[in-house]
């Protein structure tokens, strides 16, 4: 009865009698919402905190939910250490409607939970993406409803022909309809981004025509919270006139009951530095004396002993900049909310200062914030972009830079990898795909500036608690493994090992090393070492630490007794082989073999069962030994570079045996043309391989040579085998010997110091050209008809050109092109910036590079290699 009496009066409690609760006022939160709030949660059994932040010790006991509108209040940080949650005013709205205690979780006011307040509906999607798309809400805060209803702020479709969308716009619902794309987008960058262009029934993702116009960013500069006073990590001027106290000023209660210490690393004058006391003591707050009895630190680099106890001590950090920021809202804020309110490290964070980055597609603050944080990243920023840069960071991918940084291979990623590079202290890999994804149709300059500094990156980089015993030094970072550190390591190792066997003599003491087990460590006595009463030989004990790999794993020592022990017990039982082997030398003659070949059997049997001892006693020694290959005798004697070998062709497993046959010959097959001796081909080709191969003059065989030595099982003459091609030289005017010797005279460096432009879309791809060329010493550009391409023909001495040599600079400049109309568009901007420099276009054929790599001289000049507008008509026709 009485566990009756219980429950139903456990069922009738109030809706909110197990809540304590602290309202944070501040944007959006204002005086009259708060007392609104709290009336309805203590009329519902609910009970009101007394505020944290004025506790000495900002106690938590008790507090089951703080109510905010945003993390930036004084204790956000030890609340989360904590668990307790932070929710939104719709918290408690939502356990009204719904007579239960809401999710904190989907009224969160995390803003890493960027799916928080959405409540998310399906219409007929496959099962897989449904099912993705609800995990993916439901893990950043939001909620999954299976019904359209009032409360569905966002329907996902493909379509507008769903019943589900159909009942949204009759009844006029406040909700969007968005493709699956957008969730995907925002998964992948970890960050909300804006509905707009993925809004059913005319998304602009969806439009190529739209697509591919730029992009703007749709939040203007006044509406950046994020960034107001957060640009810079350098103080600006103070935020009011310095004077008498503004009515603002006179106001000013965000340094209440805090005590404050200005660090002497700040460089500041005298005169600011009053002014700022005076503006902390006007606000009811007070200058600390020393850091121990401050609340707050302002400092500019991180690194001191006063930085790492305030950070020990657990007391807020943060830099001037976060101290004007408090000023001029007078309302409090984590300097770990901003990555430029902290202070920042002297040298940069490690492995950036070989960066040269640029920027593109960002404003406004946005751009002065990503400029300063690059640099106090510790990389080179640019503000134009040039070959020698290594990163591109833009918004979208419509812009000169970004096609010039795809031409020039530089590094194009989001604002995403900075941030979070200086946020956890560690460059990020670009493979990451939020760092290179950009949705069409959305700016990223709308998502700059929300990510906050990693509080677990900091104490491991600038103040690990292993080292606040030490006596700290001005050191940026933590000491760094040494040299004597790494020694010293070893010398337990060793000192760790030699516990097997007692040292025997005084000179295999290791200088430096102590020992760990006092009483069975011998003693010094006369210059040797005796062992204490009592003690005695022991095995040493396994080790605590196991492998990752076997459960028993045996233990590891220093010598190989088992393996010599296994084979003096093999040498044993060869012994009377051995002396049957010497017993047989005498004999002359003997049953089956005369001496002489008695010998050669015997010594065959005694070398077959030494090697067989010796393989055994190696095998002892590894702990899982791999399965014996192959074996082939000595390095390869022949590089051959195959093409237009019909019987490889469409038969891998045929290629693959006979390239192993060929192996064991001393022919290695090769693909690299850079360093083949051999070329074998059916006939003269104008295939890739045959072309960039023959710049290195090797010696042309017939694919008879492949045939030959895989039927014959020997390595043939190559000489007997060289290519003959009588139709192929008549055809191609030159001849194979010709070529080979002016290819050997050239030395790789035919068209060094000269520079060939190629169109993007060429028969047969830009990359196919750009090996040839460059294999014969030139450099081969994409032409885009973009300003400033076209140069000069000069290269350098990276291309093989030495400085101090004198190379003549070409009169001709060439552009390798073909007749579409895509590429013709290109040819009067080719021609014009070719004459603006002072040299001749020449608008060529693909033939004209083919025939010149292929007789490795320049050919002579024939207006067929010239292409022009003819040549499309021609084609179409044919």
């Amino acid at each position: 009865m009485a566990a009756a009496d219980q429950f139903i009066d456990a069922s009738l409690a109030p809706l909110f009698a197990q809540v304590q609760f602290y309202i944070v006022e501040g944007k959006g939160l204002g005086p009259a919402l708060a007392q609104k709030l709290s009336k309805v949660l203590e009329e519902n059994g609910a009970v009101e905190h007394a505020p944290p932040g004025n506790n000495a010790k900002g106690t938590f006991d008790g507090l089951t939910h703080i109510i905010s509108s945003t993390i930036d209040f004084e204790g956000y940080e030890k609340a989360e250490d904590t668990l307790i949650p932070v929710v939104t005013p719709s918290w408690v709205e939502a356990s009204m409607l719904k007579k239960r205690l809401a999710n904190p979780r989907s009224h969160s006011a995390d803003p890493r939970l960027y799916f928080a307040g959405l409540i998310v509906c399906t219409a007929e999607l496959p099962e897989g993406d449904k099912d993705a798309i609800i995990g993916g809400v439901l893990a950043m805060g939001g909620l999954y409803s299976s019904a359209v209803t009032k409360v569905v702020t966002h329907i996902v479709a493909l379509t507008m022909e769903p019943q589900a969308c159909q009942i949204a716009v009759a009844k006029n619902l406040n909700c969007k309809i968005v493709l699956p794309h957008w969730f995907d987008d925002c998964l992948r960058l970890g960050r909300r981004i804006d509905e707009g262009p993925y809004l059913l029934p005319n998304p602009e993702v969806m439009n190529l025509e739209i697509r591919r116009k730029l992009v703007k960013d749709r939040i203007h500069e006044t509406a950046r919270p994020d960034l107001h006073l957060a640009i810079s990590a350098e103080p600006g001027p103070l935020p009011t006139p310095v004077g008498s106290p503004s009515p603002e000023r006179s106001r000013l209660t965000v340094f209440k009951d805090k005590s404050v210490i200005l660090s002497a690393d700040l460089d500041i004058g005298n005169h600011l530095r009053g002014t700022i006391e005076g503006l902390i003591r006007n606000a009811g707050g007070s200058i600390a004396e020393n850091v121990h009895k401050a609340d707050i630190y302002i400092c500019h680099y991180r690194e001191g002993r006063e930085y790492k106890t305030a950070s020990w001590e657990g007391k807020v950090v943060g830099n001037l900049p976060w101290l004007y920021h408090l000023i001029t809202h007078n309302a409090w804020t984590s300097p770990l909310r901003r990555l430029l309110h902290y202070p920042i490290a002297r040298k940069g964070l490690p492995g950036f200062k070989n960066f040269r980055i640029s920027l593109s597609n960002y404003n406004g603050d946005a751009r002065i914030y990503l400029e300063n944080l690059a640099k106090a990243a510790g990389c080179e920023f640019t503000k134009t972009m040039k070959q020698d840069n290594t990163h591109l960071i833009t918004a979208h991918q419509i812009s000169e830079k970004c096609e010039a940084a795809k031409e020039w291979n530089i590094n194009m990623i989001n604002h995403l990898w900075l941030e979070e590079s200086y946020a956890k202290w560690q460059i990020q890999s670009l493979t990451n795909t939020r760092y290179t994804h950009f949705p069409p149709r959305t700016n990223l300059g709308e998502v700059v500036g929300q990510t906050p500094i990693d509080r677990q990156a900091l104490e491991r980089n600038f103040f690990p608690k292993q080292t606040k015993t030490y006596d700290d030094s001005d050191d940026q970072q933590p000491p760094e493994r040494t040299k004597e550190m790494d020694m010293a390591i070893d010398r337990n190792k060793v000192s760790n090992s030699s516990a097997v066997q007692p040292p025997t003599s005084s000179d295999d003491k290791i200088p430096g090393t102590r020992p760990h087990n006092i009483e069975n460590t011998p003693k010094l006595v006369n210059g040797r070492h005796r062992l204490n009463e009592g003690a005695k030989f022991k095995t040493p004990a396994a080790s605590r630490f196991k492998s990752g790999g076997k459960e028993n794993e045996t233990p590891s020592t220093t010598s190989s007794r088992g393996a010599k022990d296994r084979a003096v017990a093999k040498l044993h039982n060869l012994a009377p082989d051995i002396a049957l082997y010497e017993k047989e030398k005498k004999r002359v003659g003997g049953v089956m073999y005369g001496r002489n070949k008695g010998e050669k059997r015997d010594a065959e049997l005694v070398r077959k069962r030494s090697a067989s001892l010796q393989v055994e006693e190696d095998a002892d020694d590894e702990a899982k030994p791999a399965k014996r290959a192959k074996k082939v005798k000595g390095p390869p004697i022949m590089r051959l570079l195959v093409t237009g070998y019909s019987k490889w062709s469409d038969n891998k497993r045929k290629e693959n045996d006979d390239k192993m046959r060929l192996r064991e010959l001393g022919i290695q097959i090769t693909l690299d043309y850079k360093n083949c001796t051999h070329l074998a081909a059916p006939k003269i080709l104008r295939t890739q391989k045959f072309i960039c191969a023959i710049a290195h003059s090797p010696m042309v065989l017939s694919t008879a040579f492949i045939d030959a030595c895989i039927e014959q099982t020997k390595h043939v003459r190559p000489e007997d085998y060289r290519l003959n091609d009588l139709e192929g030289e008549s055809r191609h005017r030159l001849t194979l010997a010709g070529v080979t010797a002016r290819a050997n005279a050239n030395k790789g460096h035919l068209l060094r110091g000269q520079n060939i432009y190629c169109t993007e879309h060429i028969y047969g791809g830009f990359d196919t050209y750009k090996s040839i060329v460059e294999v014969n010493g030139g450099r081969c550009l994409l032409y885009r008809a973009r300003a400033g391409s076209v140069t000069t023909g000069r290269v350098g001495a990276c291309n093989g050109v030495d400085e101090d040599e004198h190379v003549e600079e070409p009169e001709y400049i060439y552009l390798i092109s073909g007749p579409k109309p895509e590429e013709q568009r290109l040819w009067p901007k080719f021609r014009q910036m070719v004459e603006a420099i002072g040299k001749l276009p020449r608008i060529v054929r693909t033939d004209w590079m083919l025939d010149l790599a292929l007789s490795q001289q320049a050919p002579q000049w024939n207006e067929s290699y010239e292409v022009t507008t003819e040549d499309d008509q021609h084609g179409a026709e044919a």
